[in-house]
């Protein structure tokens, strides 16, 4: 039987996601990573990308988070996000609209906030491939 961790994924409006992990890969801000059982303590900023959890007895979900923080224990991975969504319940509208809103933000910021830039620039470049993948 593999070993497994607790995982939750918490955004201001619900608990998204909470379970038994198995493995999880988190897009951090210095790249991605896979979070094991044991693993080492780690506090990280999220940068854009998809969170890939695999639970015990559930299998595989992809969440989109835009930005965040994921605090990961001996015991288990808690991740804090103001906006994320299980990439299954997306569909092109919704992705459309996100894509949307993350370009009007990148043209409303301010030319020489280049970490802003750089963040929103890749959560257009992820959007844009849900995107198309799920057309």
């Amino acid at each position: 039987m593999a070993e497994t961790f607790k995982f939750e994924l918490v955004s201001p409006e619900r608990v998204l996601l909470s379970g038994d992990a198995e493995q999880v890969q988190v897009p951090g801000a210095e790249g991605q990573f896979t979070v094991l059982p044991g693993h080492a303590p780690v506090i990280t900023t999220l940068r854009p990308g998809v969170i890939r959890v695999t639970l015990k007895d559930k299998g595989i979900d992809d969440i989109f988070v835009k930005t965040g923080f994921a605090e990961v224990n001996p015991e288990g991975l808690t991740v804090l996000t103001e906006h994320a969504f299980i990439t299954e319940e997306a569909d092109p509208r919704m992705l459309e609209d996100e894509l949307k809103a993350v370009e009007e933000a990148l043209a409303s910021t301010e030319n020489d906030d280049d970490a802003a830039i750089a963040h929103l620039n890749m959560a257009i470049s992820e959007l844009k491939a849900l995107h198309a993948k799920a057309s």
